[in-house]
């Protein structure tokens, strides 16, 4: 039986993926490959086609002013929306900052950028002044970006469009294959991308991740249009751009994993004490705090209180060159936390809520909303195919159940889900839902309160 390929040709130097785009403003995603059985030809069987390296080749890494100068002008002349990802080393430098920017424009190509060379990249945020980014998850790429003074006028989310899309797998490799026929690979995404200078299979692969990414745009608004969703994606798109930066945490130490295990006042001082200290060091070394100490060692030691350098080093966790040789500074911390004479408080004033299972004994009008609302909510959500968090997060339901409005009445319901920050096209769909099921929720109260009146 003989198989052959129609529709769009695989990707090749000679034929290189968007060279069909006459306006790459309004270009779109060639249709994926089809294989064609003899006799079975009304059937339409997607192949998918393996992207191995870039269509136009490996472009050289932008380690120089003068380089960044002329990538920024470069950028500035293209055209159309910038595709941009950016590689980091999380789980082996200290912190969330970029080793790597990639980007590619129409005519411009894809651009490459040490950012650990050239610092600031003022420079091409200005180029791209008013043009949109294109990025797949932005919320993980945004913060670093920021650090090198890069932030969007316009964006688009493929990866969130993906989401109100309601797709199974909405990972960069996954959707760029099920919507444009194209395979990634993957097998670089957890490396450390601080090493200098960077393999070619490591720079091919990063190069790789926005090759397609504005074709991949183009697609994923092609889907949005057609399922009625293009106008939720804009809102949740400009809605992720403009949010501010995250508060610092108040005590950051007590999301040490394994602190609830720790009971008292002067062990949790040891946590605090053994947290900041790694912490210190962490920055200091440029290293991921748990590369130095892992959070299950800092517990041990707290829950140990050892008194000497021996007792410290037999302590689960303590173990490796980089315990043994900062064992004075850990034993230090732990000494102290023994000897304050003001041990950190068991607990902090926080506003965040309750946990949910003890609502029916602090709070039971709560619970019953929550247990009403909640399946109300993600049915409506399986109706309009996309996740019950894409269409609102459980810890705003959470804050609508515990104070809610006084009122049941629809623009009662509509204003507090737009305090909490329920965005115009949550509110329009979600509104009348929870309005009815708290109507009703009401109505089976009263009820019950009439008939055991009556009793």
């Amino acid at each position: 039986m003989r198989i052959t390929r129609t529709a769009a040709d695989p990707p090749s130097e000679e034929h290189p993926i968007n060279s069909n785009a006459k306006d790459p403003r309004h270009s779109r995603a060639p249709e994926p490959p089809e294989i064609v059985v003899p006799g079975f030809e009304h059937l339409h069987i997607p192949a998918t086609v393996h992207l191995n390296g870039p269509a136009e080749g490996l472009p050289r890494v932008v380690d120089t002013a003068r380089g960044l100068t002329r990538a920024a002008e470069q950028l500035a002349a293209a055209t159309g929306p910038v595709a941009i990802d950016t590689e980091r080393a999380s789980g082996f430098r200290y912190g969330q900052r970029a080793f790597l920017v990639q980007l590619r424009r129409e005519g411009a190509g894809t651009i490459l950028i040490d950012p650990e060379a050239v610092g600031s990249l003022a420079v091409v945020n200005e180029a791209l002044h008013d043009v949109e980014w294109v990025l797949h998850a932005a919320t993980q790429d945004m913060p670093c970006l920021a650090e090198l003074d890069m932030h969007p006028d316009r964006l688009f989310d493929t990866e969130l469009g993906g989401r109100l899309l309601g797709l199974r797998k909405v990972g960069l490799a996954s959707m760029t294959e099920e919507l444009l026929g194209f395979t990634l690979s993957k097998e670089h995404s957890a490396v450390d991308w601080s090493q200098r200078p960077l393999p070619v299979d490591w720079l091919n692969y990063a190069a790789l991740d926005v090759e397609v990414l504005v074709q991949l745009r183009w697609a994923t608004e092609d889907r949005l249009v057609q399922a009625g969703k293009l106008d939720w994606a804009l809102e949740e798109f400009d809605h992720i751009r403009t949010l501010p930066p995250p508060a610092p945490r108040q005590d950051p130490w007590r999301r040490t994993h394994g602190v609830g295990n720790v009971r008292g006042r002067r062990k949790l001082t040891a946590v605090r004490n053994l947290w900041q200290a790694r912490e210190s060091l962490a920055r200091h070394k440029d290293l991921a705090p748990t590369r130095l100490l892992p959070d299950s060692a800092i517990v041990a030691a707290a829950n140990a209180m050892p008194r000497t350098v021996p007792q410290l080093m037999a302590t689960p966790g303590f173990h490796g060159r980089l315990a043994s040789r900062e064992a004075t500074r850990w034993l230090t911390a732990v000494q102290d936390a023994r000897n304050t004479e003001e041990p950190v408080p068991a607990t902090i004033p926080s506003n965040a809520l309750p946990p949910v299972k003890g609502w029916d004994a602090k709070r039971p009008e709560a619970a019953a909303r929550l247990k009403v609302l909640k399946p109300a909510v993600a049915e409506l959500a399986e109706h309009l195919e996309l996740p019950t968090e894409n269409l609102l997060t459980p810890e705003l339901l959470r804050r609508f159940c515990w104070q809610p409005p006084r009122s049941t009445a629809d623009d009662a319901v509509a204003a507090r889900l737009r305090e909490l920050g329920a965005r115009s096209w949550q509110v329009e769909h979600v509104t009348p839902v929870i309005g009815a099921a708290w109507r009703e929720l009401r109505s089976r109260r009263r009820a019950e309160k009439t008939t055991e009146g009556h009793e």
